[in-house]
């Protein structure tokens, strides 16, 4: 017979009470909490709480979600649907590829990609000036919308986490030396770019579709 839940923690505590933050209806019923809820809903938030930690921005893509998948599967795809990267071209490493962001001058990035077909998840683990230490990481899912949504298409979550090195270049010496700006500069700016970004996506990715073209196109899939 399997224990009860969260027994181990009673067992090690020497207690059942309920431990800090841990809030479920067995100690707290709903009219004791529904004020609570109700306190935490407001018509306006603050950017700094909605951005501030992470940055997640989600869409609809009316798009065959492996479809989808493949295309964000292949890094250059960036190329496509990203504001500013640019000018990808594979390095000496395999599966790394060294680019442009033009969001400042001279400024290179390194990308590699993880991907799993199985669960549709894209990653890109990226960086700036150097390719050693990919630290910035894209976390992105597509997620079928028939399943979701109820309709055709796909879902796309798009999640990035603030890494200490936004607030702190931790490779000056790789940097340009006329650039004054890093990337952690723009962190409050990516809630509304990526948003940009991930509408571009969605308009590419339908309008190929929407016509009968590959979503990936061919010199994509050869290169």
């Amino acid at each position: 017979m399997s224990l009860a839940a969260l027994n181990d923690i009673a067992v090690h505590s020497g207690t059942t009470e309920t431990i800090e933050g841990v809030v479920r209806i067995e100690t707290s019923p709903l009219e004791e909490t529904a004020p609570m809820f109700m306190a935490k809903m407001r018509s306006v938030y603050p950017h700094e709480e909605v951005f501030g930690k992470y940055c997640t921005v989600n869409d609809y893509v009316d798009c065959p979600p492996d479809e989808l998948f493949e295309y964000l599967a292949h890094t250059r795809s960036l190329e496509e649907w990203t504001y500013t990267l640019r000018d990808f071209t594979p390095t000496e490493e395999s599966g790394l590829w060294l680019a442009y962001d033009r969001l400042l001058p001279d400024t290179t990035i390194y990308t590699r990609t993880v991907a799993n077909a199985e669960s549709r998840t894209v990653d890109y683990h990226c960086a700036w000036d150097q390719g050693e230490h990919l630290w910035m990481i894209y976390v992105m899912r597509v997620l079928d919308a028939q399943v979701v949504l109820g309709k055709p298409g796909s879902v796309v979550l798009w999640t990035n986490c603030r890494h200490a090195f936004y607030d702190n270049n931790p490779h000056p010496e790789a940097a340009p030396p006329e650039r004054t700006g890093w990337v952690g500069d723009f962190w409050d700016l990516f809630g509304a770019g990526h948003g940009l970004e991930l509408n571009n996506l969605k308009s590419i990715a339908e309008y190929r579709h929407r016509n009968g073209l590959p979503v990936t196109p061919a010199w994509m899939s050869t290169s």
